[in-house]
């Protein structure tokens, strides 16, 4: 559970009057608050529409510290200037009741994250490593808040840790608001975003900003409870990253921070949208927005100085990544309609170029599978790959990124050079065993 922090009162004119306080209306009546003329503004805004691999910190599940006592009340979005709306409030009005708040609960370790409607039935995405809780669980109690107080227990439908995904499904739940999925390969670097979610456990929080990077992808510590082996590896693993990862952490008992047991070397690399949006613990599965409202991205993780006290993470520095929406959406449909995605395999070990090895950036082939997609398109030890469906690549992060991104069977063109001259193949991947 998460600090209990009481939301401001929404309209403190009333509340300093001497008037008796209004009946509470019941729980599944309350509602994002968007008075009519503000409805219509909003309506207005949102239809006019105003490289290399890094190392991250996974924003984790942010840590147990609630004490007993009464449950916050709901978060609302409240527009008290409506003719002065801007498109961040309208983004917000929109897209609110499709974010939840989750928290989960084991024996010895909690935290919550953030969630995003998919269904007006309750499927739920969010990060593997916020239902896993870093993955030091994989039976950990999962309660939902929705945006107007409704309170529901879940479960778990499948987990994605290859690219930190899972889909939950709530108790008897009906009359939830899904999101607008939006289109993550039209975005311009500079264009605006919005994020919502529960960083440290304060529901309903809303921050701005921009695209800041595009064609980027990283490398964090996989949320995989151990033994599942859905890691990185060869083939298509980096023998020779260099990127880091950094380790993120679960947080047990008092909130002393622990390093997660037994997975030390188990790494996954994503590709992401990198922003300067606010993203912090707590905002882990939640919304990336576009500027008319529509998931763009779900938040996964944030760049880090290193600056920690006693091992702690640090907050937002201004660079937050989240998994593209194409990536986010084939994912949660496939583990919905089939229990599991796809993920490609390239079939073959690589390693970051050095200027040994070459003048152009790009991942080195160390070693080709006998019978592999690699081998299949005539690609050899000592190629290095530089670009990869459409994307630029830079590193072994950046190849195992984007091969994982697309599903088994997909085909791609690779481009890459070999003995100082540029040639392109067209791969047809084949498929990362579970």
């Amino acid at each position: 559970m998460t600090e209990n922090v009481s939301p401001e009162n929404p309209n403190p004119e009333q509340a300093a009057a001497a008037e008796p306080a209004a009946a509470p209306v019941p729980a599944a009546q309350r509602s994002v608050a968007v008075p009519m003329i503000a409805a219509a503004v909003v309506a207005a805004l949102l239809g006019g529409g105003a490289g290399a691999g890094v190392a991250a910190w996974a924003i984790t599940s942010q840590s147990s510290t609630q004490s007993e006592g009464a449950a916050p009340e709901p978060q609302t979005i409240n527009v008290n200037n409506p003719k002065s709306i801007d498109t961040v409030t309208a983004v917000a009005a929109k897209a609110s009741a499709s974010v939840v708040t989750i928290g989960v609960s084991s024996r010895d370790s909690g935290g919550t994250g953030s969630g995003v409607v998919l269904t007006s039935d309750g499927y739920v995405l969010t990060n593997t490593h916020v239902v896993t809780l870093d993955g030091a669980s994989a039976d950990g109690a999962i309660e939902v808040t929705t945006s107007d107080g409704r309170l529901y227990s879940a479960t778990i439908v499948g987990l994605d840790p290859i690219v930190d995904l899972a889909v939950i499904k709530l108790a008897g739940a009906s009359g939830l608001v899904p999101v607008e999925w939006g289109d993550s390969g039209a975005l311009d670097v500079g264009d605006q975003v919005v994020a919502i979610g529960a960083p440290l456990g304060l529901s309903n929080t809303v921050t701005d900003g921009i695209v800041s990077a595009l064609g980027r992808s990283i490398q964090i510590q996989s949320s995989a409870v151990p033994d599942t082996g859905d890691t990185d590896r060869t083939p298509d693993g980096q023998e020779n990253g260099g990127q880091g990862p950094f380790d993120f952490w679960n947080y047990f008992g008092q909130g002393e921070p622990s390093p997660r047991q037994g997975q030390a070397s188990a790494t996954i690399s994503l590709p992401v949208i990198q922003t300067d949006a606010a993203i912090n613990p707590g905002n882990s599965g939640g919304a990336l927005l576009d500027d008319r409202g529509r998931l763009i991205g779900i938040n996964v993780a944030i760049a880090s100085t290193g600056s920690t006290l006693r091992g702690a993470q640090s907050g937002s520095i201004g660079v937050g990544f989240a998994i593209p929406a194409s990536l986010a959406q084939r994912v949660a449909h496939e583990i919905i309609d089939e229990g599991a995605a796809s993920h490609g395999l390239l079939g073959a070990s690589v390693s970051t170029a050095t200027a040994a090895d070459s003048d152009v950036v790009g991942a080195l082939i160390q070693e080709v599978t006998r019978g592999g997609a690699a081998e299949a398109a005539g690609l050899r030890k000592g190629d290095v790959v530089t670009r990869f469906d459409g994307i630029a690549i830079g590193s072994s992060v950046d190849l195992t990124a984007q091969v994982r991104a697309l599903p088994a069977g997909a085909t791609a063109e690779l481009s890459y050079q070999r003995g100082g001259s540029e040639a392109s193949v067209e791969v047809t991947l084949g498929e990362l065993s579970s």
